[in-house]
């Protein structure tokens, strides 16, 4: 491997590591949130939503409605009467009673 492409690599590398670490653990103050909002999952509409998800890196790039892994900033109290919800939805599976 040469000098170039070992570059290359690491900075695959970073970028992998960087977009691992989640939705959840970024901060609201990078998105331009204020404190009188709060992120409200499963309301964004298609191409609406403010930030990344695990299936995808950038706003804007819901691909359908209203999926419960996408989020907005909305102001603080209104998420659950427009039908969304406070936390990401749980990404374990369902335990199943024996």
């Amino acid at each position: 491997m040469n000098k170039r492409q070992a570059a290359i690599a690491a900075a695959l590398a970073g970028l992998c590591a960087a977009s691992s670490t989640g939705a959840a653990a970024q901060d609201d103050s990078m998105y331009g949130s204020k404190p009188d909002q709060e992120r409200c999952y499963g309301v964004a509409k298609t191409g609406q939503n403010d930030c990344g998800t695990a299936t995808h890196g950038c706003a804007g790039m819901a691909r359908v409605d209203n999926d419960p892994a996408e989020w907005k900033m909305v102001p603080k109290g209104s998420c659950e009467k427009a039908g969304g919800k406070l936390s990401a939805p749980s990404t374990q599976p369902p335990v199943r009673a024996k």
